[in-house]
């Protein structure tokens, strides 16, 4: 890419008045919840009109979740027992040692040898043995990643140059939710004195409240890392009241203090976080690893995976279902690093956010709008580096059981928002000519197809089936394959519930210890809520998709970002709080 296109590269506006962009926004943002009707709607009509082909299309239909299902399962599986693997991995040490020569090669070629010996001993329980084996596969899987990375030791980047911003935009959280993250990065395995905090707060929250917060993180914190920063946003201007403003103020003002320290902006990772995002103690050094010995650095976003696990004991079931539910795909996502698009908490080279210009400040979905303008930016030659290591965030929580079902159906359709992308997408691809068609129609008909199956694949599961026996008439009703239907829909749905064995299973091994304040039978209610699953997924995980594709094909636009209401319970006592 010339610096001459760099200098001139804009990202689209959403809010564009150009007559000819506006009519390409326009015909982006109604495709979603055109297609979603059509499906929704076709799938009554063509039950009366066509109901033979109707009922080919079911069969054929629950055939391909079968095939969807097994691959989910597997790679759940495959995803979980390489973060397991990460997880008891010393990544500090590591990070030091890829530094010095050879010597991490010679480690770990020694490590193998002895666990091999160990093993052939044959002197251990079946569990031992198990362990041995795991340990002897993940030692020879880094191996080979080490002795590639080795090849580019001239292009690594000191790991003691690089420092890591924690960025935490809050609104109205108060310092009980933001502390447990802070207390997180603090007891990372890696130096405090090569962390920033940069805690974002907003104007529009009443002064007092704001300076309470400041106060008791600063007294607890400002000493613990090499710099503590906080910046006041105030919505000024064409901007939302939205987070993507926020951070974009803060990532602004860190600039400047960046240049005043004199510490280069390739130097610095900007972790992006959710002000309640509590790291694992390994995944700062490991983002470390993975920047530092990277030559393409600035060309990777850096995703953990994000479990909901803060307050899952404390939520009701359907949420329990929803959030693990989401960790599950993103576990999924990073088998699949070509396909991975940044979401909630992830990291990024500090340059190339400042490079593509910050984060829109009229846009709701400000997790996954940074990779495409990164992506668009770089010509298409920007991907997503997964690192397999947990970052907990909060379930949602309210003060009984209908609020919290709510807040869960108001948080989904935020989420589902972030469909406003394809149009920005689709004006961006038009304007650049060096991606090729073929990325284009791929990423393009990737995010129209995954939002187009979220908002309708459950009603299809849930009631095509019945349709045409329904609608079908008494033609219909008389054949063969009216008299099978439900038999063959029956058989094939019971075999793609399967994976949800394996979603029970995996969740049960993920899952938080059980606080103290919760008897055994807890464990019950984890075990049967699953049962709920085929009836939460259209209302709480579909009808908000549909929600927020219908919203933005009739023009009817979120005016800002919806901040989820938040319960923390300790020992039965409850402490309001917002998220």
């Amino acid at each position: 890419m010339s610096e001459v296109y760099k200098k001139n590269w804009t990202y689209p506006d959403p809010k564009t008045t150009e007559k000819k962009e506006r009519r390409r926004q326009r015909f982006f943002e109604i495709l979603p919840g055109f297609l979603c009707w059509l499906t929704l709607i076709g799938m009554f009509v063509f039950s009366w009109l066509a109901p033979v082909w109707v009922a080919i299309y079911i069969i054929l239909f629950d055939i391909y979740w079968i095939y969807r299902t097994i691959y989910i399962s597997i790679y759940s599986i495959i995803a979980y027992r390489k973060l397991e693997r990460w997880k008891k991995i010393n990544w500090f040490h590591r990070l030091e040692a890829i530094f010095k020569s050879d010597s991490l090669v010679e480690e770990l070629n020694d490590e193998i040898l002895t666990l091999k010996k160990d093993l052939a001993k044959g002197k251990f329980s079946r569990k031992e043995r198990k362990e041995l084996k795991q340990k002897i596969i993940e030692r020879s899987s880094f191996l080979v990643r080490v002795k590639d990375d080795l090849k580019n030791r001239e292009l690594f980047l000191p790991w003691e140059d690089v420092y890591h911003v924690i960025l935490l935009p809050t609104a109205d959280e108060d310092a009980g939710i933001i502390a447990p993250a802070i207390e997180a990065v603090k007891n990372s395995n890696y130096p405090n004195d090569k962390v920033i905090i940069l805690l974002a707060l907003e104007e529009r929250v009443p002064l007092e409240q704001r300076e309470l917060k400041t106060k008791i993180l600063l007294d607890k914190y400002k000493d613990t890392f090499m710099d503590f920063i906080v910046t006041v946003h105030e919505v000024k201007g064409n901007e939302m009241k939205c987070k993507a403003a926020n951070t974009t103020y803060a990532a602004k003002k860190l600039k400047k203090y960046l240049e005043d320290k004199k510490i280069p902006l390739e130097n610095v990772v900007l972790s992006n976080f959710d002000c309640d995002t509590q790291i694992h103690p390994e995944y700062l050094a490991a983002l470390t690893y993975a920047y530092a010995t990277e030559p393409r650095r600035l060309n990777f976003a850096y995703q953990p995976l994000p479990m909901y696990h803060n307050n899952l004991w404390d939520t009701i079931a359907p949420v329990r279902i929803i959030v693990t539910g989401s960790s599950f795909w993103h576990m999924v996502e990073s088998m699949r690093p070509d396909h991975m698009v940044t979401f909630s908490s992830h990291s990024e080279a500090f340059k190339t956010i400042v490079d593509v210009d910050y984060w829109p400040v009229n846009v709701i979905s400000e997790d996954s709008v940074i990779f495409w303008k990164s992506y668009t930016y770089f010509d298409g030659d920007y991907q997503v580096k997964p690192i397999y290591l947990p970052v907990s965030l909060d379930a949602v929580l309210g003060n009984d059981y209908w609020h919290t079902i709510k807040n869960q159906y108001k948080q989904k359709h935020r989420w589902a928002y972030g469909i406003e992308n394809l149009p920005l997408l689709g004006r961006a691809f038009m304007q650049n000519k060096k991606i090729s068609l073929f990325k284009k129609i791929k990423y393009m008909f990737t995010m129209l197809e995954g939002h187009h199956s979220w908002a309708t694949a459950s009603f299809v599961l849930a009631i095509l089936g019945w349709l045409p026996l329904i609608f079908g008439g008494e033609r219909f009703s008389e054949t063969t394959l009216a008299h099978n239907l439900p038999f063959i829909t029956r058989y094939l749905m019971t075999l793609a519930m399967s994976g949800l064995v394996v979603s029970m299973f995996l969740s049960f091994l993920l899952m938080p210890p059980k606080p103290a304040r919760y008897s055994r039978r807890r464990y019950a209610n984890m075990f049967f809520q699953w049962f709920l699953a085929p009836i939460i997924a259209p209302f709480l995980g579909a009808a908000p998709a549909v929600h927020a594709q219908t919203k933005i094909m009739l023009g009817k636009y979120m005016g800002e970002f919806w901040i989820t209401e938040k319960i923390i319970k300790k020992d039965k006592k409850k402490i309001d709080s917002k998220k």
